[in-house]
């Protein structure tokens, strides 16, 4: 099992899950995080740092969540390890909650 990061953090990017992540199963896009799920050791210890409440178990996806599972997987292994806390972009606040997000990924 593994954890994955879904669509809510898109644009929001909030970086707070990364320090407390055992593993640093944390890779970092543009606009987005990822779960590797090779690394993930199902700890749960990133889910009450997410803000945007982003970060679910794999078998509790909705089915409108499954595709970011391969997405994690797929983006983990060429996007860059992020294992410190960063600034969350400017505008985090104005899109956590906003649904349906998946358009403004940026590979």
């Amino acid at each position: 099992m593994t954890f994955v990061v879904t669509d809510n953090c898109i644009k929001c990017k909030y970086t707070d899950c990364v320090t407390v992540c055992p593993v640093d199963a944390f890779f970092e896009g543009d606009n987005f995080l990822v779960i590797d799920p090779d690394i993930c050791i199902d700890c749960a210890l990133c889910v009450p740092e997410c803000p945007a409440d982003a970060i679910f178990q794999d078998t509790h996806l909705s089915d409108e969540q499954k595709p970011f599972l391969q997405i994690n997987a797929e983006l983990s292994k060429v996007w860059p390890n992020i294992i410190e806390l960063k600034a969350a972009p400017e505008d985090a606040d104005e899109w956590n909650g906003v649904s349906n997000k998946l358009p403004y990924l940026q590979p």
